[in-house]
């Protein structure tokens, strides 16, 4: 519908429905009620200073969309392309400004499109993941997404070889709409705490699947992503899926119902081909396909609640900024990116590259050092080893020694081979190594109100973080507990399995 047209012109059943929406969608993603989202709900017209803009005129915009792009400078022509979907009641100012693809768009040099809906579509903002007239191929705001990947294409020159769509929560649900609609857009995917594609058809049953979506086999749902195209038959877009297990909001049972459906979809069956440990207490687990490239990617992240996996600071696997929705655990949008191939290895997870170290071993610690082994990996030149996800040195062989660290003080590590070119392969799994020394610990158990007040949490968008670690400890209340450890001075853990000095 154009903006322009008088609500009160509207066709009758679309009034209805609208006006249904409205009244009832507040019981559906009602993840708003539980957290304001005062953090993510800034004007667009801030966006674009800051290097998002609006873009008008993409086309018939049958779905009443707002479409936003970001495009690094001296971008050149024939680029990927990455369309990303905010939550209920955010922006897509909030998906740029907390999501970190707009960092790595620059490192990489990619393209995003932020689409954005309004409450004049859905009373939360929230994309009509439910609607078939709204998520259906050629039909509402899934082609005025589509709409907005061909304006990139003309006037950008995007590679429609190279075209991704992601998105969190009811963007979640979208993109894996999109992805069942649009196979033959979009080479790639990646669902972040949303739903399976067509899990409801319906308002009414909108809601189910977030708690708990049908029993139905693999094949059962992969025929509703084969029932998006009808006649399609390949390929297939590649589909990352990221889940907490504390999400409440939507709930763990769908990122199965997700695996499910897209392994399905690929003909490779449940079991996992691998599975490794990544920060942020996450397992990946990967499903090749065929050829023995990484067709599904699974990625748990474990204590997380309902959001989109960030990780803040300056290391080389780190993005985004917390907020509301936006939780401090691991760097999705990297390891989406790296699955794509959007660093320029090979798409399914950058097959060309060398393999992770295996056997990453702490063999030493003093209150100023931290020593590290680990096995050898065919074709390295070197090796490169990060400290809290920067790295911190480029050693020839397989041990190094750290020093200079602080005494009583926990660094985490992961070591990468790298090839002849100078380009580093996949991250181990992450050691951590404490410094001996120093006062001992102190440890404190306390809600999560009270931690704040006693100065050792802060709170960012009605979620509380522990000084110093940034862990999430949950919504703040007085309903909540945690053990926080004290070392060093200032620096807090979560530690509600023991707290020892």
């Amino acid at each position: 519908m154009p903006p322009s047209v008088p609500h009160h012109r509207l066709p009758r059943t679309r009034r209805v429905r609208r006006l249904f929406r409205r009244i009832a969608f507040t019981a559906v993603l009602g993840l708003v009620a539980a957290t304001p989202i005062a953090t993510a709900a800034a004007p667009p017209a801030a966006a674009a200073a800051g290097g998002l803009q609006q873009v008008t005129g993409f086309g018939s915009n049958p779905g009443n969309l707002q479409m936003y792009e970001y495009t690094p400078a001296g971008l050149p022509a024939n680029a990927p392309l990455v369309v990303a979907l905010h939550g209920c009641a955010q922006t897509a100012d909030a998906y740029y400004t907390n999501s970190g693809w707009p960092q790595f768009a620059d490192r990489w040099g990619f393209d995003v499109v932020f689409p954005q809906t309004t409450s004049a579509n859905n009373a939360l903002s929230c994309f009509s993941w439910f609607d078939a007239a709204e998520d259906s191929r050629g039909k509402g705001e899934a082609a005025s997404i589509v709409q907005m990947v061909e304006h990139a294409k003309q006037s950008r020159g995007s590679d429609g070889r190279r075209v991704y769509v992601t998105g969190l929560s009811a963007g979640g649900g979208m993109t894996a709409d999109l992805l069942a609609a649009y196979p033959d857009v979009f080479a790639g995917g990646s669902v972040a705490s949303g739903l399976p594609a067509q899990c409801a058809t319906s308002q009414a049953a909108a809601s189910g699947c977030q708690t708990g979506p049908q029993k139905l086999s693999p094949a059962q749902w992969g025929d509703k992503v084969r029932g998006g195209y009808p006649g399609y038959t390949g390929p297939w877009p590649r589909v990352a899926i990221w889940q907490g297990t504390s999400d409440y909001t939507v709930y763990p049972a769908n990122a199965t119902a997700l695996r499910d459906q897209w392994t399905d979809v690929w003909g490779i069956g449940q079991t996992p081909s691998s599975t490794d440990t990544l920060p942020g207490n996450t397992t990946r687990s990967v499903y090749n396909d065929s050829a023995g490239q990484p067709a599904v990617e699974t990625y748990t992240v474990s204590g997380m609640g309902h959001g989109l996996a960030v990780s803040p600071g300056p290391g080389a696997e780190q993005c985004g900024r917390a907020a509301a929705y936006f939780l401090n655990t691991i760097c999705s949008t990297y390891y989406t990116g790296v699955f794509w191939g959007l660093d320029g290895g090979t798409p399914g997870g950058g097959g060309d590259r060398l393999p992770a170290p295996a056997g990453v071993t702490v063999t030493g610690v003093t209150d100023a050092t931290a020593s590290l082994s680990w096995n050898a990996v065919a074709g390295a030149a070197s090796y490169a080893v990060f400290r809290n996800g920067t790295k911190a040195a480029s050693p020839a062989g397989t041990t190094y020694t750290d020093t200079g660290l602080t005494a009583a003080t926990a660094y985490r590590y992961t070591v990468a081979a790298v090839d002849g070119s100078g380009t580093a392969g996949a991250a181990s799994a992450q050691v951590t190594a404490t410094t001996t020394g120093g006062a001992p610990a102190r440890c404190f158990t306390a809600t999560n109100y009270a931690q704040v007040a006693a100065g050792r949490a802060h709170t960012t968008g009605g979620y509380v973080y522990a000084n110093g670690s940034e862990a999430n400890m949950g919504l703040y209340n007085v309903f909540v507990t945690h053990t926080l450890k004290e070392s060093p001075a200032g620096y807090f853990v979560i530690a509600d399995s023991g707290c020892t000095g």
